[in-house]
């Protein structure tokens, strides 16, 4: 087992990896920027070390100055968290030909899966249903064809990234032009990758993903699956397990496509595979998260497994501690994302010093959060401040207790979405399990979800 590990990430994530190490024993090297000196995580870990000013590409997401953070520290290993470096291969890569394990994946399967076009064709090979679509696009002459053949509406999407950006939805021929442009600026803006391909636009679908896990021995499990179809602009809210409503055949078929891609892939580590589900009840795969994800402690919830712990033994070169057969699902967990934004202004970031914090708790209650009085919510990173998670036997339990700690969360001196909160819980739909990834604009936004319809641009008078 590593002696010594280095968290190249911040706030409730760095927390969260803080715990695991010492209970395994593990000394901690904790980096921070200079916008996070003094943050209360870091007085939890064995050493911290500043990486540089806040803007993160001055800091997390400087790799020569984590590595070089890691050496000084002396360290085993590193565990890049989410968000920032955590699915970057070449970072992954650096930190293993400095002999530093990367707390993740391997490379080779981090490109396949980064690549949405080349995850598109893995997931074929792995007899795994895809949304009807292209490789990628050559021409717009080539676009044009393909989209008259899967049929109008269309959605372009980035290969590289994700996060929304890069895509566009298509409901014509001449959107379709215009939708392509777009699309292709925004991809090379932000991945320095232009290359786009065509998917069939699902109308209203279902978010269901997988969490899986594999050894370095290629054994690989499934630890069924979390709903997160209610989110805003591809930026999930709300998740739970089991997915409501959806039928046992579907369940079971969607975790086993999960396993065999992983398998496809070799993969190993944590990691989830993400699926869209139709009005029928088809699903169909759409990317693979190859690192730990935000919501991972709705499985831990209902599973009973420690899944960064998992990742530190993994990465160790231990196999896994348990089999398929022994990962149960008990009962329904129901996690919420609070935010440090405006919900009554369209989400804007809310920066600035808590000046009360009082968290909820009693049974069944779960709080992951880097935050205390007093903390100063930086403007330059996400905007993420707690999860709120409850286990319950049942779902309508389940929803009365986080509806309970809903109201007991207080916090003051910025805004939170946990007034947002307060209000889909008690809205018909989210509690019958009806809702699909529109659900958000179309209640609270009161406009489309997903991705910008591409409009023909109209010349000013």
């Amino acid at each position: 087992m590593f002696q010594r590990i280095l968290i190249a990430n911040r706030g409730e994530i760095a927390l969260r990896v803080i715990r695991a190490c010492r209970d395994l024993g593990i000394e901690v090297v904790a980096v921070y920027s200079e916008a996070d000196r003094g943050a209360p995580w870091l007085q939890l870990a064995d050493e911290a070390i500043c990486i540089g000013p806040a803007p993160a590409t001055e800091s997390y997401l400087n790799i020569s100055r984590i590595i070089a953070a890691a050496e000084v520290a002396d360290v085993e290993a590193i565990h890049p968290g989410y968000g920032f470096l955590s699915e970057n291969p070449h970072f992954a890569e650096i930190c293993r030909s400095c002999n530093i394990e990367f707390i993740g994946p391997p490379v080779d399967a981090m490109r396949k899966l980064g690549n949405k076009n080349e995850a598109r064709r893995l997931a074929r090979e792995a007899k795994v249903p895809i949304v009807p679509g292209s490789d990628l696009i050559g021409s717009d002459a080539e676009a044009l064809r393909v989209a008259r053949e899967i049929g109008y509406p269309v959605l372009i999407k980035a290969a590289a990234g994700g996060g929304g950006r890069g895509m566009r939805i298509a409901r014509n021929d001449i959107s379709l032009q215009a939708a392509l442009k777009q699309a292709r600026a925004e991809a090379e803006s932000a991945f320095k990758d232009g290359s786009v391909y065509l998917e069939k636009y699902l109308e209203q679908p279902r978010h269901v993903e997988v969490q899986i896990l594999g050894d370095q021995k290629g054994e690989v499990v499934h630890l069924w699956e979390r709903d997160c179809s209610t989110q805003r602009r591809h930026q999930k809210l709300i998740e739970e397990s089991p997915a409501p409503n959806l039928p046992p055949q579907v369940r079971e078929e969607i975790c086993r496509a999960a396993v065999r891609l992983a398998k496809t892939a070799g993969y190993y580590n944590a990691g989830t595979c993400e699926f869209l589900v139709d009005k029928q009840g088809n699903f169909y795969f759409i990317e693979v998260n190859a690192r730990i994800q935000v919501e991972h402690p709705v499985t831990e919830l209902v599973t009973g497994i420690d899944l960064v712990r998992e990742q530190i033994r993994i990465a160790a070169g231990y196999p896994l501690s348990f089999t398929q057969r022994q990962v149960v699902h008990r009962g329904v967990a129901i996690e919420c994302r609070i935010n440090a934004e405006d919900p009554y202004r369209g989400f804007a970031p809310s920066p600035g010093v808590v000046t009360r914090w009082q968290p909820p708790g009693g049974p069944g209650v779960r709080l992951d959060s880097h935050v205390v009085q007093g903390y100063r919510v930086p403007p330059n990173y996400d905007s993420l401040i707690a999860k709120l998670l409850v286990w319950q036997p049942t779902r309508e339990e389940a929803l009365a207790v986080m509806r309970r700690a809903l109201r007991e969360f207080i916090v003051e001196g910025i805004k939170t979405t946990i007034p947002f909160h307060r209000e889909i819980l008690n809205q018909s739909a989210f509690i019958e399990g009806q809702v699909d990834t529109t659900f958000v604009e179309r209640f609270w936004l009161g406009g489309e979800a997903g991705p910008r319809d591409s409009k023909p641009a109209v010349a000013k008078k």
